[in-house]
């Protein structure tokens, strides 16, 4: 058979090890960039809580010797499935405040002392904030509190983190 060459116990080995590795795993390892792995997750839509978390995970980061992974999750929701009226369906809108928010965040001199990132989600923020602590191996999630009406008739976003995280949450009042 000209052109098929019969594979090497060693090439054998290596194509099963191959198989082994799941598809999700391969694909968020290679998603993220390995100088934040291990960093340090806070979520940041530019209100004066998540300023104040954003300012102690800098802290964090610095202290540690680790890279902050800023999240700013975009809620997608229909405003009408907060009141039981449609099933849950994410609208793909553009969110340009994550584009306003990166541009402040480039332009602040407290980022200059840690090496950053910023990563839009769409959807859930707890969730969001969750999945990329899993994605990056972070060592916390550095959230700001919730004060006022909202908070307390849906929940705190670092009420529900804490109670469901993997790993711990800083809550900065």
């Amino acid at each position: 058979m000209a052109g098929h060459e019969i594979p090497e116990p060693t090439d054998r080995e290596q194509a099963a090890d191959d198989l082994l590795v799941p598809e999700a795993d391969a694909e968020s390892s290679a998603s993220c960039d390995p100088a934040f792995r291990h960093g340090v997750v806070v979520g940041f839509d530019g209100s004066t809580s998540s300023e104040r978390a954003l300012a102690y995970a800098i802290g964090v980061a610095r202290r540690t010797g680790s890279g902050l992974i800023i999240v700013h999750v975009a809620n997608r929701l229909p405003t009408t499935v907060w009141a039981g009226c449609e099933p849950p369906v994410f609208v793909e809108m553009p969110d340009h405040r994550t584009e306003v928010l990166g541009l402040e965040l480039a332009c602040a001199e407290h980022l200059a002392e840690v090496p950053w990132i910023l990563v839009e989600r769409g959807g859930d923020i707890c969730h969001e904030l969750e999945e990329v602590g899993r994605e990056y191996e972070a060592d916390a999630i550095v959230v700001g509190s919730t004060h006022g009406l909202v908070g307390r008739m849906f929940g705190s976003v670092a009420g529900r983190l804490a109670r469901r995280a993997q790993r711990p949450v800083i809550v900065i009042p």
